[in-house]
């Protein structure tokens, strides 16, 4: 049976009536109506303009021994991550930047291209959104000449030379200054060593840097004239206990505890963002680092005891591993930290779902810019548990608007989707919508 012809159709259900869109009717200011009403012919906003919308940054750092770990750049979920910083490339006394492993970098044959820097270029052709920064340094000789060069005018033109030519080669969307550290008498050159970067590099390239969170690092630097050329200050909340210390302790929790320990114990996340800050550095460019890996106290039985000794590889023990078979873990929420005892390890400090969602509210509270992993191969694959135990899938979730999201540099885009309760168990359907274009 045809349908009669007629000029009028029944009417259309307003979106807005629909019950599966309460997100959108609160970001566009929209009442829905009582139970057992029609809808209004119009739609009246509570407010002149819809809110905001919030993007932030969820980035990882992937080091180029991974490739020799089978942990390609195509293991990443690069549908959840908006930066990736490539680490690490080293330079020269005389400033030059070069890339620190050519086999694992250019060469080896990884993801149906040669080298690890070409996978990573033809993965953005698959991931729009993405940026890949190069990090220039790290701990031991990648950072050794650091000093030299930054005190050097000519040598920081070689230094920001070399940088750009790399990221044109290469297909790279900035650099990352990983300098492991600058000292009490390197302030000013260092300054001097971005102010040569930016020139080089302006935008939309991103010129990045990452430094520890104690003061004891930060307050050599004029941060606030620094952050003129920064696009992001990464800030390691992490590594504020370990071999090191006479004490075992939380390595990367939230917040200072009420009477610490030891001076080890004093230092938080909340502190280092909160020095910065006070120091001129906008929110919205400080992005609070994660570790995904834990360290190993052998021995104690809970914070501030004498240990004997380290376990994992020198101290640290992967997240993918953790907890340790035969270990019982434990969340602080007071101090947003967790640990597990009991296993191979011994007493392990670490990061897990539960401390990496409480951090990522604190980013969203606080205004910051997001949030980023070392590493990303540290993160379990999803196989360990099933995928709501990745860290970086829950930190992603818990920092947007509804969501997830991030703040892109050039672009924008946000995770769309919702969480369901089945079975017991969180399920969601997110996808990736970027400008109009949507990706599974």
């Amino acid at each position: 049976m045809s349908r009669p012809n007629s000029s009028t159709g029944p009417p259309p259900v307003p979106w807005y009536s629909h019950p599966r869109f309460p997100l959108l009717k609160r970001h566009f200011g929209v009442t829905p109506p009582p139970v057992g009403q029609s809808p209004p012919l119009s739609v009246e906003r509570e407010s002149p303009r819809p809110r905001e919308l919030r993007m932030f940054v969820n980035a990882v750092y992937y080091p180029n021994w991974s490739i020799y770990k089978q942990q390609p750049p195509s293991s990443l979920k690069l549908n959840q991550i908006s930066h990736v910083y490539y680490s690490f490339a080293w330079l020269r006394a005389d400033g030059t930047v070069y890339l620190s492993d050519e086999y694992a970098d250019t060469q080896i044959e990884v993801d149906g291209v040669n080298g690890c820097l070409a996978a990573f270029r033809k993965l953005k052709q698959q991931h729009t959104h993405l940026k890949v920064i190069l990090s220039v340094g790290g701990g031991g000789k990648g950072s050794d000449n650091f000093k030299e060069v930054a005190a050097d005018m000519n040598k920081r033109e070689m230094f920001a030379y070399t940088a750009r030519e790399l990221c044109i080669q290469h297909g790279l969307d900035g650099i990352d200054i990983d300098w492991e550290h600058p000292s009490a008498t390197c302030g000013q050159n260092y300054l001097a060593l971005l102010d040569t970067l930016r020139r080089y590099l302006p935008k939309p390239f991103l010129v990045t840097t990452a430094l520890p969170c104690g003061e004891w690092a930060l307050h050599p630097l004029p941060l606030a004239t620094c952050m003129s050329y920064l696009d992001f200050l990464n800030l390691m909340a992490y590594d504020f206990s370990g071999p090191w210390s006479p004490l075992s302790g939380h390595h990367a929790q939230l917040y200072t505890p009420r009477t610490p320990c030891s001076d080890a114990a004093a230092a938080s996340a909340d502190a280092g963002i909160s020095y910065v800050r006070s120091q001129g550095v906008p929110a919205h460019k400080i992005i609070l680092g994660i570790p995904a890996y834990g360290r190993s106290f052998l021995g104690a039985e809970e914070a501030g005891e004498i240990y004997e000794g380290c376990g994992g590889d020198e101290g640290t023990i992967e997240y993918r591993e953790l907890p340790e078979r035969g270990a019982t873990e434990h969340v602080d929420m007071a101090l947003g930290a967790a640990y597990c005892k009991g296993g191979r390890g011994g007493w392990v400090s670490y990061d897990n779902v539960q401390t990496v969602k409480m951090k990522a509210a604190y980013v969203k509270e606080q205004g910051l810019g997001g949030v980023f992993y070392w590493t990303g191969t540290g993160d379990k694959s999803g196989d360990e548990g099933g995928p709501w135990w990745r860290l970086v899938l829950r930190g992603c979730i818990a920092s947007g608007e509804g969501g997830g999201g991030g703040y892109w540099g050039r672009g924008w885009g946000c995770w769309e989707g919702g969480w369901g309760i089945g079975n017991g168990r969180e399920k969601g359907n997110w996808r990736w919508k970027d400008r109009g274009r949507s990706r599974r």
